[in-house]
């Protein structure tokens, strides 16, 4: 008989392997084999995100939100949650062995009793046991369990995902409030240049050589400049309120303060390689052909519950009706009780879950290729980015100068008398547009390449 169990026992191992799933093999990818925008090949994911974001105020939020944020630290703990999942299914595919000692004392009537006298009776028992075991001879269980292993690992994937959108998210903050912070500054140095214009013209219209309209002219864009002030105080503070939830920790002083846009160096020259690199270099892609796997997985749980179920109870051990005879010779004890169901009618219940488990694998397909296309659309868009925002950029400071010279020849003018205030006011007011609008082209060309480098995998 222990023969016969050890037999049983190693054809279940052997048959552990063994399931029912379809093969898999990976979904067509349906993007294009390379990118419209010229890109030479590299591995972007390999990039740490210390040397991307070599800027030193950037370097310890982004540090400091990895420690503390609440969303990176719940997909943490779902990675645990996960890896115990997986093990507790992984446990079904062996035995549990189970000790036990027991024992009983019972009273019979005598009515009750085979000899026709009462008495009292005791049982004792010492011993190991093994509880519902299923013979994997289908791939049921293995099946199951190769479901939880993926499902482990889209979840791990899934982690690294949020970790990469994460810090794109603070730098893409952080710049943001350099930028606001760069708008400050230019709004304060215009208010003293219009507030010292205003006394000025106001001087003259007290003597009596400017107009009523010109004094206007010149309040107008002072109450302007105060008006803009106010909004990029506001805006400031929300920034840092928005970085702040970001990191999950009050922020240092000394990390929010503003950094000239020359010292913020990011490599705008990423190598985006081949569409095809993204299926192994972005985490998000990733999960999704593993949860393509673990729905394949599931179609070969689905076909096993077709075929009978196989389970072992078995217990061997000692047995007395006295605890000090346990162990005496011919006191052992052992019991072994296969048993075996077979699905007859079930009402379509099997049927319709294999095609659940079909259905869930389409799904899942569409889903693994929808991910490829959303990463080539992200890669594509940052790279048309690249170009034409350095084009814009020269362009706009251009823009700057010309109207920085064109704002001083007025005031010669102006001053010299050959001139009307106005065409002060409107050089003034276009200088400060344009000045305004090459920081905001700045700082899309940073967030843009922050989003190459997020989108080629980099940051994990």
């Amino acid at each position: 008989m222990k023969s016969t169990k050890l037999s049983l026992l190693a054809a279940a191992i052997v048959m552990a392997g063994c399931t029912m799933a379809p093969h898999y093999t990976r979904p067509d990818a349906s993007v294009a084999a390379k990118y419209a925008t010229p890109s030479k090949a590299g591995a972007v994911a390999d990039i740490s995100w210390q040397k991307f974001y070599t800027e030193p105020h950037l370097q310890k939020l982004i540090g400091m939100t990895l420690e503390n944020n609440r969303d990176l630290r719940v997909a943490v703990l779902n990675v645990e949650s996960a890896r115990a999942q997986y093990q507790i299914q992984r446990a079904d595919l062996l035995p549990t062995l189970d000790a036990a000692a027991g024992g009983s004392v019972q009273r019979l009537p005598t009515d009750l009793s085979p000899t026709g006298q009462s008495g009292v009776s005791h049982a004792y028992s010492v011993g190991g046991a093994v509880a519902s075991y299923e013979l994997d001879l289908f791939g049921r269980v293995q099946s199951l369990t190769n479901a939880a292993l993926q499902t482990y690992f889209t979840t791990d994937e899934t982690r690294k995902a949020a970790q990469i959108s994460l810090i794109a998210e603070v730098a893409n903050s952080w710049l943001t409030l350099q930028a606001d912070l760069e708008l400050k500054r230019l709004t304060t140095e215009t208010l003293k240049n219009q507030e010292a214009s205003y006394k000025i013209v106001n001087a003259g219209y007290e003597a009596g050589t400017a107009s009523a309209l010109d004094r206007s002219q010149a309040e107008t864009q002072v109450r302007s400049a105060e008006a803009n002030m106010a909004l990029y105080d506001r805006q400031v503070q929300r920034d840092i309120n928005a970085l702040t939830l970001l990191v999950g920790a009050p922020i240092p002083a000394d990390l929010v303060v503003s950094v000239p846009y020359k010292s913020i160096k990011l490599d705008d020259n990423l190598a985006a390689g081949l569409p095809s690199e993204l299926l192994n270099r972005r985490p998000d892609i990733v999960a999704a052909e593993h949860r393509l796997e673990a729905a394949n997985a599931n179609i070969g749980a689905a076909r096993a519950a077709f075929f009978p179920r196989i389970m072992l109870t078995a217990s061997g051990g000692t047995a007395s009706a006295s605890l000090s005879g346990l162990f005496d010779a011919g006191s052992g004890a052992w019991s072994f009780g296969p048993s075996i169901s077979v699905p007859i009618f079930d009402f379509g219940r099997n049927k319709a879950n294999l095609d659940v488990a079909k259905v869930s694998k389409q799904i899942e397909v569409a889903q693994y290729q929808k991910a490829i296309q959303s990463a080539f659309r992200d890669v594509s868009d940052a790279l048309a980015g690249r170009d034409t925002y350095v084009r814009q950029g020269l362009a706009q400071d251009h823009l700057v100068q010309a109207s920085a010279l064109a704002y001083r020849l007025s005031d010669e003018r102006y001053q010299e008398g050959v001139d009307q205030y106005l065409n002060v006011l409107v050089n003034q007011r276009s200088l400060y547009d344009a000045q305004q609008e090459l920081v905001k082209v700045r700082l899309a060309r940073a967030q843009n390449t922050v989003g190459l480098y997020a989108a080629l995998g980099g940051g994990w």
